[in-house]
């Protein structure tokens, strides 16, 4: 299957088979790697404003940036599908755009489907959008782009009315069409009842082990990103010490006359030189 484009009938096939991947990408190389790690879907996420353009709320990041680096991802990915997560902008500002937005991720940037956040006016948009023939992954729990709407960046569905709402909202994707829903700060038995109650894949981040398959964003991964790191991150590996160093030996090479060498160098013969005396 690694040397096939997967489809979306292939990631609905894997639910109850086995977890499902997924991890976030913003340029060509990484998402290059996490292709050929054989990852099943890769999100351009709105997380592109914190931990690539140094923003602080993903409600800064707009279309014009999404689909820059959207474009970037697909021209490396081979296997993986690959979502445009539609920013706030796109959808919840203005909701009649919301087809003609999705419908850029498509077929501008060449993404296979989109994710949008739970709000008020969700069911609709994301009919609409189903409706126009593009697949849609639903976004529930912790919704960092109407956080201030919510009580904060914090655990969802601690009490029973509240997680009786998200399995509610969680139903209701369902039926409105989404393929797969995301489940974001959610106790682990709850995102377990609604991934028991749902026909279609769970995704989880800091949601569990009971959903059916997992995101991650890959610059907490591999430990690139310093401001912040949520408690349901793994970081797998602390790449920014290295490169730091790498850099900070670049730099003493170039002023101590170390870096570039005779081998890094270009050479013209001798009696070409003397012609220029």
């Amino acid at each position: 299957m690694e040397n096939q484009k997967l489809t979306i009938k292939d990631i609905l096939t894997l639910k109850g088979k086995r977890k499902i991947t997924m991890l976030t990408a913003y340029d060509f190389p990484l998402a290059a790697l996490v292709d050929k790690a054989g990852i099943d879907m890769i999100l351009i996420g709105d997380s592109l404003a914190n931990v690539v353009l140094g923003l602080q709320s993903t409600t800064e990041v707009g279309m014009a940036e999404m689909l820059h680096h959207s474009k970037a991802v697909t021209r490396a990915v081979k296997h993986a599908l690959v979502a445009g997560d539609m920013p706030y902008e796109s959808y919840q500002l203005k909701p009649e755009d919301a087809v003609r937005n999705a419908r850029r991720f498509i077929e501008e940037a060449k993404c296979d489907f989109v994710k949008l956040e739970w709000f008020d006016k969700c069911l609709s948009v994301t009919g609409e959008i189903i409706k126009a023939g593009i697949p849609v992954m639903g976004h529930i729990g912790l919704t960092p782009q109407t956080a201030d709407k919510i009580g904060g960046f914090k655990v969802q569905g601690k009490d029973a009315e509240a997680a009786r709402r998200l399995i509610e909202q969680a139903a209701a994707l369902e039926k409105s069409g989404c393929f797969s829903i995301l489940l974001e700060c959610v106790p682990d038995k709850i995102a377990g009842i609604i991934s028991e109650k749902l026909t279609i894949p769970t995704i989880g981040i800091g949601a569990g082990v009971h959903c059916d398959g997992q995101v991650l964003v890959i610059h907490d991964l591999l430990g690139l990103y310093e401001r912040f790191t949520p408690k349901f991150v793994r970081r797998y590996v602390n790449l920014a010490p290295s490169i730091q160093k790498a850099l900070e030996e670049y730099r003493d090479d170039v002023i101590k006359e170390k870096f570039p060498g005779p081998e890094h160098s270009f050479t013209i013969k001798e009696e070409e030189l003397q012609k220029l005396k």
